[in-house]
């Protein structure tokens, strides 16, 4: 009796299929996070709390802030406890998601998973401050005249660059069709 079975190749559904795998998450990650934890204790060492120095006059700033909110300030204004509480769970809950989104994505999508990975070490970044300070250290404020950009870091660049190729490829009907369920 003769096999019927076809071995030469899987199935067309996600088994099988390629994905990206932790490697890539880990290098790109793990860069953001160390230049972001470095840039951080650089600043944590060796600038005074609210000082700044001028880089370029009028445009940008190494300043030492630390931000007790989100992005630009947001949720500064409520009780310490249930702030930081609150950042921690929504920081865990957005690293899970973005680890899936990661792990959905087909390997060629390469700047789709770069970006995830972005997001991801950005996040972690963070999340490590407020582990370690209860806030997020700032350093780069640019500005015009008196009109200053929120300050920021080198995770809350990541996350940016990350969400905006993400939005590029929502956008432009780029993403790949098993996320999106065609």
């Amino acid at each position: 009796m003769t096999d019927t079975v076809d071995h030469s190749g899987p199935a067309e559904t996600n088994i099988g299929k390629p994905r990206n795998g932790i490697l890539k998450l880990g290098l790109i990650a793990g860069c953001v996070i160390i230049l972001d934890q470095i840039s951080k204790m650089i600043i944590v060492k060796t600038l005074p709390l609210y000082d700044e120095v001028t880089i370029i006059p009028g445009l940008f700033n190494i300043v030492h802030y630390l931000n007790p909110g989100g992005a630009f300030g947001f949720l500064s204004g409520i009780g310490d406890n249930l702030r930081h509480m609150f950042f921690i769970v929504v920081a865990i809950l957005a690293l899970g998601l973005v680890f899936y989104l990661y792990k959905s994505t087909p390997v060629t999508y390469r700047f789709l998973s770069a970006a995830f990975a972005l997001i991801f070490g950005g996040a972690v970044g963070n999340l490590i401050d407020r582990f370690r300070f209860g806030q997020v250290v700032d350093f780069l404020d640019f500005y015009v005249s008196s009109w200053h950009w929120p300050a920021f870091n080198v995770a809350d660049s990541a996350i940016t660059v990350g969400i905006a190729v993400f939005i590029f490829h929502l956008l432009f009907n780029k993403m790949p069709e098993e996320m999106i369920g065609k």
